[in-house]
């Protein structure tokens, strides 16, 4: 995925690294399609810290400050949406950490029924949306986030 700058001199080209669990945004200058900036951003671990490194091998380049801003505006936003359940209270980041190991993101409807079982006997129960949305993009009725369905029953 890529969005250009305004002005049409620069572009974001933001993109999933499986094998490092994390987004990378890449601030490219259009012109020579030339990597100017990388952000790492990852999402699975919380103990590893979004980065920003410069290309050492580039030329000089001098980038706008106002393009500088429309960057790292985008990279904080991706912080904010891919991580923000780490800033949950430490001991829901650890239950949301080993339920998105265990079941790498993505969970069936049988087995998640059996899961919200145990969340609900582990979590405070205000605590369990956060969690469920976190691991697996779902809400307590076992809708998904950004496709919901007609509700159905979830027995407990």
């Amino acid at each position: 995925m890529a969005f250009r700058h305004p002005d049409g001199d620069y572009a974001i080209t933001a993109m999933y690294s499986v094998p490092d669990d994390a987004w990378y945004l890449e601030l490219d200058l259009v012109a020579g399609q030339r990597n100017l900036v990388t952000a790492v951003v990852p999402d699975e671990d919380p103990a590893r810290e979004p980065t920003v490194c410069f290309n050492p091998r580039g030329p000089h380049v001098e980038v706008p400050y106002e393009v500088m801003c429309w960057f790292m505006h985008q990279v904080d936003e991706e912080i904010r949406t891919s991580r923000a359940w780490m800033r949950l209270r430490p001991e829901l980041v650890e239950i949301i950490y080993q339920l998105r190991q265990e079941h790498m993101g993505a969970i069936d409807d049988d087995t998640f029924r059996h899961v919200l079982a145990e969340v609900r006997a582990t979590v405070p129960e205000a605590d369990v949306p956060a969690v469920l949305e976190a691991a697996f993009g779902r809400n307590p009725d076992g809708t998904t986030m950004d496709h919901p369905q007609a509700p159905r029953p979830v027995e407990g």
